[in-house]
């Protein structure tokens, strides 16, 4: 599957998975959890970054970021190969030691960022790590208990989260463990580890179907709009519409536009229908049911298409060229 590039700017709330290779541990004892959470921290404080949530299990973990004036896979990348090196000195192994890239998705503070809080803050309890909610408030490996006030280490930007429930600290506190506890048996339909239209629509009620949305961005409408013209995706990419995409598209492969209306399996005919959805969905916004009519299949269809088109159109740069795009 292609990868999708990142969206990576200072400013940005990202919600950070990092999972273990072939789901193996990445922390194997409480000194491994020691050694990452030493270098976690002196990052935050060199790079200005925020921390919001963290929680360590054994095969993965979760990190709410915010960095303020460095590029989150600059923080990563010190993170993780800086661990990974001490864990296969330690352990006395070689090879990779977290599975692929890690995960990131670009989050609308203003929307989810209790949601997520709460989210990443019980995954410990959800996994079975711990049985209790009392238990998980003297959980030392997850951001939680510092909310709380029952630890000296200080990862989180409490100051900016304590606010969200009371302007008195003590306050704060009980009604930060309370929204904890009020979420311990809600249903965990809106998954918070994705982006895209499902788990934005399920946790937004201001948000309609009509909303631009992306796979890389838990939010929709105009904060998906700022984050991708920020970012150079969204005003700088192709200015036609979807018959101009289809037109130009045909034109390059050499494919009559009526064949691209119609149902097929050779193999230039299915390049030039991902290229197309690639566009439409990635660039232009549309949803999948808006493409699938005028290439003569299903939605579902549409979606997978154009995780294909991505790879395809970066190896065309002519086609690029003709699209007003560069990938």
């Amino acid at each position: 599957m292609p990868r999708h590039a990142r969206i990576d700017l200072p400013g940005l709330l990202h919600h950070v998975i990092v999972r273990g290779i072939e789901k193996r541990s990445v922390f194997l004892d409480d000194q491994d959890r020691e050694e990452f959470l030493s270098r976690f921290s002196l990052l935050l404080a060199e790079t200005e970054t925020d921390c919001y949530a963290w929680a360590l299990l054994d095969s993965h973990f979760h990190l709410l970021l915010q960095p303020q004036r460095a590029k989150l896979s600059h923080f990563m990348r010190r993170l993780l190969t800086g661990y990974a090196v001490v864990f296969n000195l330690r352990h006395q192994r070689a090879g990779h030691l977290f599975q692929n890239r890690y995960k990131s998705i670009v989050c609308d503070g203003d929307s989810y960022l209790l949601e997520l809080l709460r989210y990443i803050h019980l995954n410990p309890l959800r996994a079975g790590i711990v049985d209790t909610l009392a238990s998980l408030d003297d959980y030392p490996w997850c951001g939680h208990r510092q909310l709380l006030g029952n630890t000296s280490r200080k990862l989180l930007a409490e100051d900016k989260v304590l606010p969200f429930f009371s302007k008195r600290r003590k306050v704060a506190r009980h009604q930060y463990r309370q929204f904890i506890a009020d979420g311990i048996d809600i249903s965990e339909e809106a998954k918070l580890s994705t982006g895209g239209k499902r788990a934005s629509l399920a946790l937004d009620p201001d948000l309609g179907d009509e909303d631009l949305f992306d796979d890389r961005i838990l939010g929709g409408g105009e904060f998906v709009e700022r984050v991708l013209n920020l970012a150079g995706q969204g005003a700088a990419g192709p200015k036609m519409s979807l018959p101009e995409i289809i037109d130009q598209v045909g034109i390059y492969f050499g494919i009559e536009k009526s064949r691209l209306n119609r149902p097929g399996k050779e193999r230039i005919l299915v390049q030039a229908k991902a290229v197309i959805c690639y566009v439409a969905v990635r660039e232009l916004g549309l949803r999948g049911v808006d493409v699938a009519p005028a290439l003569a299949c299903t939605p579902g269809a549409v979606s997978h298409a154009a995780k294909r088109g991505e790879h395809i159109l970066r190896q065309e740069r002519g086609l690029q060229t003709a699209l007003g795009m560069n990938l």
